[in-house]
């Protein structure tokens, strides 16, 4: 194929797939990995802001409900605002959600941040997987949908031991900071 019978999505990327591939599996790691880095620090968090611990699961309850919430209408909404738009915006939201997690001066504001959080990064999976499909050409979906998996598949598994070191180390708080950094680049 020429680049003049692709489309304009895959004729922009046809010479960095692989940029293109990492650029946007970073964040969708990313996202992934705040479904468990959370765990091990409930109890820091629970304490930090004067809570049960009972009542500090709904930091991870509040941002897995958003997530299964948002996840059915990511079509629509990437074909009403444009897949790229949408997957910035997801960037965006979930970075300045996570900021927000960091700086929580309360369960209730921490529980309202994860909620905005969780909504910002359902779009995140769904979206990096269309982008990755238009990126690479037919032969190479499959090498582009691994690396998409083993994103997906090893941030689960690095998010409590992770959140642990960052817990013990430095904070409860830089759990969710940790995002920044990374969320600004993505968007760069």
């Amino acid at each position: 194929m020429t680049a003049t019978t692709l489309s304009p999505a895959r004729s922009y990327v046809a010479g960095n797939t692989w940029l293109v591939a990492v650029i946007v599996v970073v964040p969708t790691f990313m996202e992934v990995l705040d479904t468990t880095i959370a765990v091990v620090a409930l109890r820091y968090i629970a304490g930090g802001l004067s809570a049960t611990v009972d009542d500090g699961e709904w930091v991870l309850t509040s941002y897995l409900a958003a997530n299964a919430i948002i996840l059915p209408i990511t079509g629509w909404l990437s074909a009403h605002l444009g897949r790229r738009n949408y997957f910035l915006a997801s960037i965006a939201i979930f970075t300045i959600s996570s900021f927000l997690c960091g700086i929580a001066g309360g369960l209730g504001q921490l529980i309202l941040f994860r909620v905005i959080q969780g909504l910002a990064g359902g779009g995140l999976q769904p979206s990096s997987q269309g982008v990755l499909l238009d990126a690479f050409p037919r032969e190479r979906q499959g090498v582009a949908m691994t690396l998409f998996g083993l994103a997906v598949l090893i941030a689960p598994v690095v998010g409590p031991t992770l959140g642990g070191w960052i817990t013990d180390s430095y904070s409860w708080r830089w759990v969710f900071l940790i995002n920044v950094p990374v969320g600004l680049l993505a968007l760069v």
